[in-house]
């Protein structure tokens, strides 16, 4: 019998390892090895998993839980590290009941799902669903989504933008992709406004696509594992902004192109407040697309997390620093290609 493996995707900031936190919290016994991958320097996503205490996360081979594919995203490095990767798990003494591959926020899903078709895990493992987590706060504020209408007013009022917009590009590639979306931070977002967008994102999908309203990822998990939908057999369904490019290897990380991201550290923070708004300043300035990380607060015992997509900032006390880490700030920044990284270094440590 397969091993059943979901893959999770959406933009960047979607809310994917609050998701993922939620369901090893109520995974009912069921053993998951969760592989995380992400595009940016430092390890974030992974340690807001493995300090969360959540009992899945830790244990005798709590550190086995947890596997990170670094060098950008899992489509990108596929060949690399995925396939070992795999192995690696279905060779385990104890082999997981299911699999959960949370991507980078800037991955495209169809390629990944493609590669469970290689001869060495074909038979051993099966995609039981791809999920596409939504920031429909995000798409509200227009920030990840193109709305048509303000698109074509644009493209009215400047006779050059006619080129494809990449993040767009990668946003449909997830939606088309996936078997559910899951339309995050409905709370957000008036109810009026989330039909509408509902019903946008509705007419972008495959037929029969489920979509589920959810706030900070609260989802039962029996909804999302278990859909069994063999995705890797529907290829040709799930159509890519990028399917042209899937057999060149010159091409493989196009998509890569037209982002990059640097990870600043920084000493003690004493006020949180004031370096979220010089983050905020600095988001307006520079076209930042995500901002996260831990702060070093004296005389917190814990360590503060800041989060930040687009112009919203969220910031919390995770876990206490651990007796043999050093107490540091960091913070990944990604962007546009081109983005100011001296400038914007120089602004932080200011």
């Amino acid at each position: 019998m397969k091993i059943p493996a979901t893959v999770i995707t959406g933009f960047l900031g979607a809310g994917k390892t609050t998701l993922i936190r939620h369901m090893l919290e109520n995974a009912g016994g069921k053993r998951i090895a969760l592989v995380i991958n992400e595009f940016g320097d430092l390890g974030v996503d992974r340690e807001m998993v493995k300090g969360c205490g959540i009992e899945a996360c830790e244990g005798e081979n709590g550190e086995d839980n947890v596997i990170e594919l670094a060098n950008g995203c899992i489509c990108c490095t596929v060949a690399d590290e995925f396939l070992p990767t795999m192995e690696a798990l279905l060779e385990r003494d104890n082999p997981p009941d299911h699999i959960v591959i949370e991507t980078s926020g800037l991955a495209l899903p169809k390629p990944l799902v493609k590669a469970f078709n290689w001869p060495e895990i074909k038979t051993r493992v099966t995609v039981d669903g791809v999920i596409a987590v939504i920031d429909t706060h995000a798409v509200d504020m227009g920030r990840f989504a193109d709305d048509e209408a303000t698109v074509q007013k644009m493209r009215e009022a400047d006779d050059n933008l006619d080129h494809d917009n990449p993040l767009e590009e990668v946003f449909e590639d997830q939606l088309v992709c996936a078997d559910m979306v899951l339309l995050n931070k409905s709370d957000l977002v008036d109810p009026k406004r989330l039909e509408e967008i509902h019903a946008d994102l509705a007419a972008r999908v495959r037929d029969h696509v489920k979509f589920i309203k959810t706030d900070h990822g609260q989802v039962d998990p029996a909804i999302l594992l278990g859909m069994d939908a063999q995705a890797e057999d529907d290829l040709d369904g799930r159509h890519s902004h990028h399917d042209d490019h899937d057999d060149h290897d010159d091409d493989h990380d196009h998509h890569h192109d037209e982002f990059e991201s640097f990870s600043v550290t920084l000493g003690p923070i004493a006020d949180p407040d004031a370096l979220e708004a010089k983050l905020l300043d600095m988001v307006n300035a520079h076209d930042i697309l995500r901002i996260k990380g831990f702060l070093d607060i004296p005389g917190k015992p814990m360590r503060h997390v800041v989060q930040g997509v687009g112009p919203r900032f969220q910031r919390y006390f995770d876990r206490p620093w651990a007796s043999d880490e050093p107490r540091r700030s960091q913070l990944v920044i990604i962007g546009k290609h081109g983005i100011d990284r001296t400038s914007i270094e120089k602004s932080l440590v200011a």
